[in-house]
């Protein structure tokens, strides 16, 4: 076999009739053997295992699937297999009834290539009917605001309280009465808490602009030495000494007074010492603001 320059070119076909040299040969993927060109195929050198190369599917009369034969087993037991837990016979009527055109009279099926959705109603039609006026389109649907799930709810019992009035109110009318009751208690609770909120603020805003008009932080009442007037401010005890004790100093035996006010806190002190005093223990040493 072969030549003497090349002693393994060629190898004989394994074909029990034929055993012919071919210097080409071909190889069988089922039974792995060797053979010439004109036994290469399965039916021509009767191949033994060629039936593991077949691909048989058996379509199932209760789910309408395919179920694939297995060549080493038994067909029964693959069927058996399929029914146990692949089966679904509700898939049975998706696969058999084709959907046809919705427009009364009309038989055609709706396949790939011949259907068309509406743009308005969004239901699928034939190419005769593709058009609004041929299938009596009704245009698009009206669909309820979503921003607020309430809204729906709450304009259905408006459209109930303006219509006539039912003479025996149901189970479900019950419910929704309470359930309107609680929503109305709700609301008025909430005001209520709101007018009440506002009311503080209110207050507090009043406070804080008569401290800042020169009440002192502390809530301290300044008192005139000579006449013991009380005063919410400095400035208005500096004004009364002005006005009151300052004119009466030319008279014989009139004091003149002065105060001296803390650079911190606005108090008034008539002795420096005192001031000095009043800044060293309160402000912790320093007259700077």
């Amino acid at each position: 076999m072969g030549t003497p320059e090349f002693p393994n070119l060629g190898k004989h076909c394994n074909f029990a009739v034929c055993k012919q040299i071919d210097f080409l040969p071909f190889t069988c993927d089922c039974c792995h053997q060797v053979f010439c060109l004109e036994h290469r195929s399965y039916n021509r050198h009767s191949c033994p295992k060629a039936d593991r190369r077949d691909v048989t599917v058996v379509i199932c009369p209760l789910c309408a699937k395919g179920v694939r034969l297995i060549p080493d087993q038994d067909p029964n037991i693959t069927w058996e297999i399929h029914v146990n837990t692949e089966c679904d016979p509700s898939n049975y009527d998706k696969v058999t009834k084709k959907k046809k055109c919705p427009v009364p009279g009309c038989r055609e099926l709706l396949t790939f290539s011949n259907t068309i959705k509406c743009r308005d109603c969004s239901l699928d039609h034939c190419l005769k009917h593709r058009f609004g006026p041929d299938h009596k389109c009704l245009g698009p649907r009206k669909l309820e605001p979503t921003g607020f799930p309430f809204v729906g709810l709450l304009n259905r019992s408006r459209k109930e309280e303006k219509g006539p009035k039912k003479a025996l109110p149901t189970a479900s009318s019950s419910k929704w009465t309470a359930f309107l009751n609680a929503a109305s208690s709700v609301k008025a609770s909430a005001e209520a808490s709101m007018t009440k909120l506002s009311n503080e603020l209110s207050q507090t805003w009043i406070s804080s602009g008569s401290s800042s008009n020169g009440v002192g932080g502390n809530g301290q009442v300044e008192q005139c030495p000579q006449c013991s007037a009380k005063f919410s401010s400095v400035s208005s005890l500096i004004d009364h000494v002005e006005k009151v004790h300052e004119r009466g100093g030319n008279r014989t035996g009139a004091k003149k007074v002065v105060i001296d006010a803390c650079p911190k806190c606005s108090r008034g002190f008539v002795d420096p010492v005192a001031l000095v005093e009043h800044i060293e223990r309160d402000h912790g040493g320093t007259s700077r603001a």
